[in-house]
């Protein structure tokens, strides 16, 4: 699309793995030809990671497309497969989760005791009357009670919807409604910055819209910030009441393969929420599969920490069911990188030495911005392996995480996936793939993937075009909750019998690929179609330049006019008037990339507009760009962002 993706392909460092490594890892443990893998792939994964109950005959039905049903004939239960059999098998005494709170204090919860509490808490959801195929609302901060509930909801063949804790009430009573949720799981509140923020008011909010009336007949409240709440008497249920005091007898029932598991509505919904609907055996077999080969993992030794909320789908597949399914012990953190001080998370890694540390490029960037020295200061000689997750990750942060947390030999798998797609679909093999800063890389064994151009031609050799999904996958969703013409028309119409993603791609010279971002995020200035990753990734190649973000606004004259918004390294503030940075910086892109492609504005600012996952929110920026009435942030982590870049700008 542009010469500058070219000329980071073809100057790409290359870092082959090394022959200990490669000797040594999981993913080249498995034999299979990578090309021919499909549906029969799959269906050995299946038997090989999970236990059924019912085994399963029929891998894949296909015939009510784009409605997939995998091993729909077999039976098991999610909850079953992610702790209780752990615990037969003998690894009861294995550390599931090392979590640590914001303020410091922390727990350590084996495998056994965490059955324990989901069994406790299976029965008391059935105590509140939630059977097969209720959904549940959780709307939680990051701690163990949020993951004993998702557990405890599958269970019992309920399905869980869980609501950032950042959301609004409305946002919240939108999912709640939508899903029609019979119960609430929630805290009093939570950990953030140093204080706690309210969860149990946001919800007493949001079920008083409309005049209450709404699904929920129960509330169930974890009891975590002691921060005063507003009690409904016949509602409203303490779980250190109820759950801690409850039976641990409980026996897992099977259900079939495609019994839903789980809601999960998109971020940045307008309007009618879009809620995504996941199922449970080929949900759990790709979740399984991807966290244990993309991950190298090493269940007895590793100790792995995926930062993400459970509020999003990295959490549901990384932090919950991807590991728990695999035996792994891993590290969850309440709170932000930053508090109490800007190297907690490095303290955490040294605490618990963890191995395996899963996280988003724009955390990596910000921790760019802070400087090496900080992250130099903790031992992090235990990482052995790094991952990157939530957007194109430009090569100077690849390295720079490479180098400073992974000592200059950690792989990286840059790993490309969606809500959508439910597990990863692209990415390096560490130990087989020679790995390449900035490239998500390939197809795993048993996905299939394509570009093509608008007219859905597939394009061939070294090109760029639209990505898509051209065969079922195990973990696909399975429709859209309540709306399944919708479900069609967003992600079939287009290609017809193909999964169009919604991202830009290109294929490198070695039939690597290259993500570019949203195709809303590919602007069209005078003709030529520029993505914003491109120029973002010249932008931070600057010294000067901790982090930018780069977003098309409307031009009368171009049709798109490149807008950056750029965050200086500490050492380089003060050094230039915002306006002469500018002026060096725009410069720097049209050496870069060309003279097409230089910002027409770049403003100097000291935040950007963030998600708690770490995703900028430029659409946010779009509208501070054309002077635009700033939409929702009810997902971002600081509200008050907006304002002060606003007055940076104006």
């Amino acid at each position: 699309m542009n010469e500058q993706i070219d000329n980071l392909m073809n100057e790409s460092r290359r870092f082959a793995p090394s022959a200990e490594f490669a000797a040594q890892s999981v993913a080249g443990s498995d034999s299979y030809d990578r090309g021919a893998a499909g549906a029969e792939f799959w269906a050995d994964q299946a038997r090989d990671l999970l236990h059924w109950h019912t085994p399963f005959t029929q891998t894949l039905d296909w015939s009510n497309a784009p409605f997939a049903r995998w091993f729909a004939d077999g039976e098991l239960n999610v909850s079953y497969n992610c702790l209780d059999r752990h615990v037969a098998e003998g690894r009861g005494d294995r550390v599931a989760l090392h979590w640590e709170g914001e303020p410091g204090d922390s727990r350590r919860i084996t495998y056994a005791e965490l059955t324990h509490d989901v069994k406790r808490a299976a029965n008391v959801l059935t105590q509140l009357g939630i059977e097969p195929g209720d959904r549940v609302a959780i709307y939680m901060p990051l701690i163990p009670e949020a993951l004993v509930a998702m557990l405890a909801v599958a269970r019992l063949g309920a399905i869980h919807s869980v609501v950032f804790g950042g959301f609004s009430a409305e946002s919240l009573r939108s999912r709640v409604d939508d899903a029609g949720a019979k119960l609430v799981i929630t805290a009093d509140g939570g950990y953030r910055k140093g204080n706690v923020f309210a969860l149990k008011p946001v919800v007493d909010e949001a079920l008083a819209a409309d005049g209450g009336q709404n699904t929920v007949t129960n509330v169930l409240v974890v009891r975590r910030g002691n921060n005063d709440v507003a009690w409904h008497e016949g509602r409203d249920v303490w779980w250190h009441e109820s759950v801690d005091a409850a039976s641990s007898e409980h026996e897992a029932q099977a259900f079939p393969a495609e019994q839903p598991l789980f809601i999960l509505y998109t971020s940045g919904t307008t309007g009618k929420p879009k809620g995504i609907l996941h199922t449970s055996g080929g949900y759990l077999t790709q979740a399984a599969y991807t966290h244990k080969n993309v991950f190298d993992l090493r269940a007895d030794t590793d100790v792995y920490w995926c930062t993400a909320d459970v509020g999003w789908i990295t959490g549901h597949t990384y932090v919950v069911y991807g590991p728990l399914a695999n035996g792994a012990t891993q590290v969850i953190y309440e709170g932000t990188p930053d508090s109490p001080h800007p190297g907690r998370w490095w303290e955490i890694i040294q605490k618990y030495g963890v191995s395996i540390l899963y996280t988003a490029p724009t955390a990596i960037r910000s921790f760019m911005k802070l400087g090496s020295e900080i992250p130099a200061q903790y031992v992090l000689s235990s990482i052995r392996l790094l991952g990157s997750v939530g957007e194109p990750i430009n090569p100077e942060a690849w390295i720079w995480y490479r180098d400073v947390v992974g000592a200059g030999t950690a792989p990286i798998v840059d790993t490309w996936w969606q809500t959508e797609t439910g597990a990863i679909m692209i990415s390096a093999l560490p130990g087989l793939t020679t790995l390449k800063p900035g490239s998500a890389q390939v197809p795993l064994p048993g996905i299939s993937i394509d570009i093509l151009d608008e007219a859905g031609e597939k394009v061939s050799g070294e090109a760029g075009g639209l990505l898509v999904v051209t065969q079922p996958w195990p973990s696909m969703l399975r429709g859209i909750w309540g709306d399944n013409d919708r479900f069609r028309e967003t992600y079939w119409e287009k290609f017809g019998d193909k999964y169009f993603a919604g991202d830009g791609a290109r294929r490198d010279a070695d039939g690597d690929i290259w993500l570019l971002g949203r195709v809303d995020d590919v602007m069209n200035v005078s003709g030529h179609r520029l993505s914003t990753a491109e120029i973002e990734s010249s932008l931070v190649a600057n010294p000067m330049v901790a982090e930018a973000a780069v977003v098309g606004a409307a031009d009368e004259t171009t049709g798109q006019a490149v807008v950056a918004f750029v965050i200086l390294r500490a050492s380089e503030a003060g050094k230039l008037e915002p306006a002469e940075a500018s002026a060096v910086l725009r410069q720097h892109v049209a050496t870069h990339i060309g003279a097409i492609a230089r910002p027409a504005r770049i403003y100097i600012v000291s935040e950007l507009p963030k998600t708690r996952s770490g995703k900028i929110m430029r659409r946010l920026l779009r509208d501070v760009a054309e002077g635009r009435e700033i939409g929702d942030t009810t997902t971002l982590t600081d509200q008050n962002v907006l304002n002060l870049i606003s007055t940076q700008v104006h």
